[in-house]
């Protein structure tokens, strides 16, 4: 049996699950006045669900692995917290083999409130990444990932919304992202069991390639992205997409570069954020650095306290990359 071979099968089935709970929320809660309205509460529905999914399906095979999560129960609790607690509670259950009661679930949600660190195995999860993809029906996911002694060994990202092909005329959509360290990442569709394996598309000059970032523009400065494309002779448009699935999309070679840059030099990014991703794309033949070119550490807690941006890219134009980014980014 290949190492982590039994982790990484329970971490499939708990992302696969919440993945599911998640689709459930958007087909039951979402409307089309969700967006329009701003209304983020079914989001938190499908937080709340997909972190007990995955931290239940994870305590019943690892009781001793502590998890680093997103979200705590505080708002679920007590009589102001019953409505929301009684459909998280119901969703939830559509996707356990074992269906859970309030206490269960409100134990299963704050397994997830681990501080971090950079000794021994702990995962992290996001149960939603990309809230306002999800809300408007467009990419989100959910990302889990095993890390020990701070570095990360095994990642699962599930993208329910990822087309399974875009060169493809078929429009069938949702695939599941999955790298253990040294062994390689590999694509599974939602329809199926079989696996294949991913690279970075093969390039050897940033005038070719292209890049992906976020919708959102107070994620990632779009006006520094483009002039970065500028000074690499890119022309051709930016890939802009919601949540980590930013990171499945480079690895598998829809795109060459992902830039998050800081709109803020004060801000943390999140571990959940970035670790599931992060190993995918290098698994896959690709380089993961800060702006500063340093590699991102997750043995500080529960944020990247020693990194600033992600810069991800083919290892072919790494250092090209990373002096056009210092350029305009750090003014160099």
């Amino acid at each position: 049996m290949s190492v982590l071979a039994v982790e990484r099968a329970v971490a499939i089935n708990a992302v696969l699950r919440a993945s599911k709970v998640c689709q459930k929320v958007f087909q039951s809660l979402v409307t089309s006045d969700t967006v329009i309205k701003k209304d983020r509460s079914p989001v938190t529905v499908a937080d709340f669900s997909a972190q007990a999914v995955v931290n239940t399906i994870l305590y019943e095979s690892f009781p001793n692995d502590p998890i680093v999560g997103e979200e705590e129960s505080g708002s679920l609790r007590g009589d102001s917290g019953k409505e929301l607690r009684d459909k998280v509670l119901s969703l939830t259950n559509t996707v356990l083999d074992t269906p859970l009661g309030d206490k269960e679930l409100l134990d299963a949600i704050d397994r997830g409130s681990y501080p971090g660190g950079s000794h021994g195995r702990m995962w992290t999860i996001d149960p939603i990444d990309g809230t306002m993809g999800f809300l408007r029906g467009e990419q989100f996911c959910v990302g889990l990932a095993l890390i020990i002694d701070g570095d990360v060994h095994l990642s699962v990202l599930g993208c329910p919304n990822l087309p399974v092909d875009f060169k493809s005329s078929e429009i069938e959509r949702g695939c599941l992202f999955v790298a253990v360290k040294g062994q390689g990442a590999f694509q599974r569709n939602f329809s199926s069991t079989e696996e294949t394996q991913i690279h970075m598309a093969d390039i050897s000059s940033p005038s070719a390639a292209s890049f992906c970032e976020s919708v959102v523009p107070a994620h990632s400065s779009h006006k520094e992205a483009a002039e970065i494309a500028s000074l690499l002779g890119i022309t051709k448009p930016p890939l802009r997409l919601d949540s980590m699935c930013k990171y499945s999309t480079v690895a598998r070679g829809d795109a060459d570069i992902y830039l998050r840059l800081p709109v803020s030099m004060d801000y943390e990014e999140n571990i959940w954020d970035h670790a599931p991703g992060y190993l995918v794309v290098k698994e896959a033949g690709g380089i993961v650095t800060d702006i500063y070119n340093k590699p991102l550490d997750f043995s500080l807690g529960r944020t990247l306290k020693a990194n600033k941006g992600i810069v991800v890219m083919h290892s072919k134009i790494h250092g090209q990359v990373i002096d056009a980014v210092q350029k305009v980014v750090l003014k160099q």
